[in-house]
């Protein structure tokens, strides 16, 4: 059973826990919580504003010192700590003043040996916390609201604000589209939508919540959620990658009558290969496919300065991915996030950690969140990564074929040349001939810039030739890296991986 905040924080206060932090800026609701689990111990509280004050009533003490050093030596020095909680707010600035981890670490130090019988609990909207008082605390994080939660919220905006009415549908998609977010943010964002849709809420209020959820993703520093641009159709072969993420994506959208049936929810998919070659494309286009939001998981992101700061971030980032579930979890690159492990450094130690629990949840995860993760050079992952269970399927995506390189210059052509007459003049076969070995982004690159060239040279018409002087001056992929591609060839076809494309 999963344990809400209120659990946990009446656990660790049942315990004599000396120091909790709760990581959230929803004060209200944390006070709420920590109100019930306090179950009648008094409360006293700190905060920037007031001072010393009474939780309850939030009317200040009368000290001549109500500065949070001067709180903490009064509260010390008598017999205030004994049978009460302490909440400490605004406190992040002034975490790495000498004196003060000096009085709250002694205050952890009598609590873990039975000598006082208090609790710290910090709320804060930072992690920070000083090396010398790690020992003594544990980091809560506040519980991501369920569907019907957020439904109420938007139900109770309406109401207090007397808008319209919106129908079920609706109601649903925007559930749906606040799914990972606050209390306090999905009302902010409610207030600001209601003022860009003249007074209502509306379909075309999507659209701006998507983006207004999109930014506070980003300002969380661990994941990043990208607008749905690039379909399954912007991509020139790959047919055999194409059609299991098709047959995915039927199971995904139907993913309850599904799993009635008997069908696993499904985990995602590993696309190893040449750089350039439709892997990121991949993943962009299954989240577009699956018609669910994409998030990039960054692994540099989430390596953190402090102790135990990645760690944490690790698992914010699966929490919130786990929150806005239904959703595609895009990992770049993967090998050079996980570089280093087995060293024998720190930095290697805090990596093989990540590892780990990123093996975990994938082995063990039950959401909707599918994973797609591209590698470019399949030798630097750690096997246990690649062994069943882990992705649904591992693909590898070499340089495309023949009939792929007509198909991706048509795709790029036709994307920047209205002109069905200009793509119908265009010798499509000669233009093949001329590409063996090189890869798709060097066709896109050859296409951008001939039509670049076209363009300064002030022609009407983009043409055959001026995509051949193009192709003349350019160095394909295999030219570039001709052994490390040898090699890769070598490796994918001696594990027998599956090939994203079908077989010509």
């Amino acid at each position: 059973m999963n344990m809400t905040l209120l659990d946990k924080v009446t656990i660790y206060v049942d315990a004599g826990f000396p120091i909790l932090l709760i990581h959230s800026y929803e004060e209200k609701k944390i006070d709420e919580i920590i109100k019930k689990s306090a179950a009648g111990r008094e409360l006293y509280e700190w905060n920037g504003v007031t001072g010393f004050t009474d939780f309850s009533t939030k009317k200040s003490y009368n000290l001549m010192d109500c500065s949070l050093q001067g709180t903490l030596k009064y509260l010390v020095n008598g017999d205030e700590l004994q049978g009460r909680i302490v909440v400490l707010k605004d406190v992040h600035s002034l975490m790495d003043e000498p004196e003060i981890i000096a009085i709250i670490k002694n205050i952890a130090l009598r609590i873990s040996t039975g000598e006082l019988d208090t609790n710290i609990i910090i709320v804060s909207s930072s992690k920070y916390i000083p090396q010398e008082l790690e020992p003594y605390t544990s980091v809560l994080e506040m519980d991501y609201l369920k569907t019907d939660e957020i439904k109420k919220i938007i139900q109770e905006v309406i109401s207090d604000n007397n808008l319209n009415q919106v129908q079920n549908d609706l109601l649903d998609e925007m559930a749906i589209s606040f799914k990972g977010l606050s209390q306090f943010e999905i009302e902010n964002i409610l207030a600001l939508a209601v003022n860009e849709d003249n007074g209502e809420l509306t379909k075309r209020s999507l659209k701006f919540i998507f983006e207004q959820k999109r930014q506070r993703i980003i300002k969380s520093g661990i994941l990043d959620m990208i607008p749905p641009k690039e379909t399954i159709e912007d991509i020139g072969g790959l047919d055999n990658l194409k059609k299991w993420l098709t047959k995915k994506a039927k199971v995904f959208k139907n993913i309850d009558k599904a799993q009635k049936f008997g069908v696993d929810t499904p985990k995602g998919v590993l696309i190893a290969g040449v750089p350039g070659c439709g892997k990121s494309l991949n993943a962009k286009a299954a989240a577009a496919l699956f018609e669910v939001p994409l998030l990039r998981l960054d692994m540099g992101r989430i390596m953190g300065k402090y102790v135990g700061e990645s760690e944490a971030n690790m698992r914010k980032a699966i929490a919130l991915a786990e929150a806005i579930a239904p959703c595609v979890v895009w990992i770049d690159e993967l090998e050079k996030g996980l570089a280093g492990i087995g060293g024998d450094n720190g930095g290697s130690d805090v990596t093989t950690r990540l590892f780990g629990s990123l093996l975990t949840w994938m082995q063990e995860k039950e959401s909707a969140a599918f994973v797609v993760a591209t590698a470019n050079d399949i030798t630097k992952l750690p096997p246990e990564l690649l062994r069943k269970g882990r992705f649904d399927e591992i693909f590898y995506v070499g340089l495309p074929n023949a009939e792929e390189r007509k198909k991706i210059f048509q795709i790029h052509i036709s994307k920047r040349r209205k002109s069905n007459a200009e793509l119908r003049n265009i010798d499509f076969d000669i233009l093949v001939s001329r590409t063996s070995g090189y890869s798709g982004a060097d066709i896109e690159g050859i296409v951008k810039e001939s039509i670049e060239n076209v363009y300064v040279d002030e022609k009407k018409e983009l043409t055959t030739n001026d995509i051949l002087e193009t192709i003349r001056h350019t160095h394909s992929l295999s030219e570039i890296m001709k052994e490390p591609l040898k090699k890769m060839s070598e490796e994918y076809e001696n594990r027998k991986l599956k090939n994203a494309s079908e077989e010509r």
